[in-house]
């Protein structure tokens, strides 16, 4: 079991590989296929600043937040999927959630040293793991906006790294 903190540094990142089972602690974004465009129009636009994120080293949760908690989404959602490479470029080093994500997908994730992990849908067990949650973003959007949670010992496996993939 490795111990992750975020934000995730460029070496922590290049130490994950597939198969790893992880814990992770610190703030972690969630944004799922309402919202994940709109992520990416602000970093094509420049202006995610303007919102106050920082996506240097951090990992981005595929789900939404709810008053039931939350549970990850599938990944491969075209929405969710086609987000992976510019967030990836733009600092996020590990997406979480579940399915199967394409080759092209695992290809860009490693040509910006990220990685993609699966957790799996237990929102009773990830509730407990929640220390807080802040609404950053696209609030119209209601539980599908782009949230920050702090978390301790989120649990995981490294489903894709480096060029492969456990699908």
């Amino acid at each position: 079991m490795k111990t992750i903190t975020t934000p995730i540094s460029e070496e922590m990142a290049s130490d994950l590989h597939v198969g790893d089972m992880v814990l992770i602690t610190g703030k972690i974004y969630c944004g799922r296929d309402a919202v994940l465009p709109k992520i990416c129009k602000l970093i094509e636009n420049e202006t995610l600043g303007e919102y106050d994120i920082d996506l240097r080293g951090s990992v981005i949760f595929h789900t939404a937040v709810s008053p039931a908690g939350v549970g990850p989404t599938s990944s491969n959602k075209l929405e969710i999927e086609e987000s992976f490479p510019l967030l990836s470029k733009a600092g996020v080093k590990m997406h979480l959630g579940k399915g199967v994500i394409g080759k092209n997908t695992i290809t860009a994730l490693d040509e910006y040293n990220s990685v993609f992990a699966v957790i799996p849908p237990v929102t009773a067990l990830l509730g407990e793991n929640m220390l807080s949650q802040r609404l950053v973003a696209f609030p119209e959007l209601g539980m599908e906006a782009f949230y920050e949670l702090e978390v301790k010992d989120y649990p995981a496996i490294i489903g894709a790294a480096h060029n492969e993939s456990i699908y």
